[in-house]
């Protein structure tokens, strides 16, 4: 079977309060009815001061997931490491693995948006060096053992669920990313598809003397809609994928790679790129992926839109999944 995956950022443009709640509710309300339908994974984000409601707390979020839920991961992919104080984060994600037992993954990048530092008065320029303090520090915290942090002694607990803790993996494009992940022997999780930066990382763990393994996207790992009429869909909903694809444009520097990355300015564009893939579930369930992301709520998406998709996906490409 292959890795399913429901992502939810939670973005709506011009929402009130009231449907904004209205919209968590049903990305809850999903998660559990993906959670019954043997989808492994919900993944989630964040971004800080954005127009369209981006969702800025994905650990809050993650909660709420496992609350509704009993046996699907939560993957945060990706948080912004140096966003975050090291000791309240490694308590925080401790409990929440507690909590799930065991069901939380968590993909630590930089980011790349200087104005989302400037909010929090944190300096990007230091951003490398945050990252590694952070990463250093949930890896002692989360031993329950006492350790030198700042100049203190301290000492985080409870322990987590998971031993010898959660899943940490450390994302990025980049080769201080493959670096920093190799010296610590974590994870190194691409944000595209990268068999070079792969091959920079094997050979630092063995410079460092470390073990870890790569969870890369596929050369084509297209975020997907399903439709019994893609070309209707595209007519009606294409604009909320082209809103997300323009957010994620503009914000993410030249020469940035990312397996969600367009150059798309219109909605023919976009549907020409591949980026976005609106399929019938045929056509899914013929794709032959080992990975299926699908994105119901993309970019503003109306909620009985995304119920449509993730029912099509639930009922009628998962079960040919199986045969």
């Amino acid at each position: 079977m292959p890795v399913t995956v429901v992502r939810f950022h939670l973005v709506a443009p011009d929402a009130s309060p009231a449907e904004l709640s209205g919209r968590y509710r049903a990305a809850l309300e999903m998660a559990a009815y993906a959670d019954d339908h043997g989808i492994t994974t919900v993944q989630t984000e964040e971004h800080h001061g954005v127009a369209d409601n981006w969702l800025p707390s994905p650990f809050v979020f993650a909660g709420a997931v496992f609350g509704a839920t009993r046996r699907i991961a939560v993957t945060v992919s990706a948080m912004i490491g140096p966003l975050y104080d090291p000791l309240r984060l490694a308590e925080e994600t401790a409990v929440l693995d507690l909590l799930s037992g065991g069901r939380l993954v968590i993909v630590a990048g930089i980011g790349y948006r200087p104005e989302e530092y400037d909010r929090f008065g944190v300096d990007f320029a230091r951003r490398g060096a945050l990252q590694d303090e952070l990463l250093e520090t949930l890896l002692k915290a989360w031993t329950g053992e006492e350790f030198l942090h700042r100049g203190r002694t301290v000492r985080v607990t409870p322990r987590p669920y998971t031993d010898p803790h959660p899943p940490l993996l450390v994302g990025g494009s980049s080769r201080a990313a493959a670096r920093r992940a190799a010296r610590l022997g974590l994870p190194f999780c691409p944000g595209a598809h990268l068999p070079e930066l792969e091959t920079y990382y094997k050979e630092r763990l063995t410079e460092y003397g470390t073990e870890g393994w790569t969870r890369m996207p596929a050369p084509r790992a297209p975020l997907l809609h399903v439709a019994e009429d893609p070309d209707r869909a595209w007519a009606l909903h294409g604009r909320h994928f082209l809103h997300e694809a323009r957010a994620y444009a503009s914000w993410q520097p030249a020469g940035t790679r990312s397996a969600v990355r367009s150059a798309a300015t219109t909605v023919e564009e976009l549907r020409a790129e591949g980026v976005y893939r609106i399929l019938t579930p045929e056509e899914c369930a013929g794709l032959g992926h080992d990975t299926y992301v699908l994105h119901p709520l993309a970019g503003g998406m109306p909620v009985d839109e995304g119920w449509r998709s993730l029912r099509l996906f639930a009922e009628q490409v998962l079960p040919r999944q199986a045969d």
